[in-house]
């Protein structure tokens, strides 16, 4: 794939990375006004190519920072997209703890999983085809992964009181953003070095 190809894909990525920050700061309540709202969008589809420009500069010293920043860039888009449907489905309910929020944390992951597939299968890693049952191998890497996730963002959210004054929705979306962080070290190390392999 080109590095032009790269930086439209990058806009893409920007954008759909705004978007999907939107549900978020509807749902805590951001004082972030309509405007900014609507400039984010945009802010990201110049940020990211710019961010790709700088990762295809420091890959002439090695080639492993400019898949590290694809990397980046997709789990951002996850992420985003992960916690952008967990605020949609806390919003809509009205449920912020518990067994649903577990649910709720499991369907969002599970939707930001197969696109992380498909993101690192042909953009990343750039794995066009099946090799030694590939999507089995990123099946078992991301549920193991989606157990850390769930699993760590679980027990924040249920067996640690939020602190300093932190709402319900506040505290919801730090126990995702632990659980994300920790899972990512994991995902990326699982999908380069066992399932998109060459």
């Amino acid at each position: 794939m080109t590095f032009q190809k790269d930086l439209l894909i990058g806009v893409l990525i920007g954008l759909l990375i705004g978007l999907s920050v939107l549900p978020i700061v509807k749902n805590l309540g951001l004082p972030i006004g309509f405007k900014l709202q609507l400039f984010l969008a945009p802010l990201l589809m110049i940020l990211v190519p710019l961010g790709l420009m700088i990762a295809n500069f420091l890959s002439r010293y090695s080639a492993v920072f400019y898949q590290i920043a694809k990397f980046g860039v997709v789990g951002v888009l996850n992420t985003m997209m992960d916690w952008g449907i967990l605020n949609i489905l806390m919003f809509l309910s009205g449920v912020y703890a518990g067994l649903a929020y577990s649910g709720f944390k499991a369907i969002s992951f599970g939707i930001a999983i197969v696109n992380s597939y498909l993101w690192n299968k042909y953009w990343t890693f750039e794995s066009g085809t099946n090799r030694d049952n590939e999507f089995a191998k990123f099946l078992i890497i991301s549920v193991i992964g989606a157990f850390i996730n769930i699993g760590i963002a679980s027990l924040i959210v249920n067996f640690i009181a939020p602190f300093g004054g932190l709402s319900l929705p506040v505290w919801a979306n730090i126990a995702a953003a632990a659980a994300t962080a920790i899972s990512m070290i994991w995902n990326f190390s699982g999908y380069k070095f066992v399932v998109f392999k060459k």
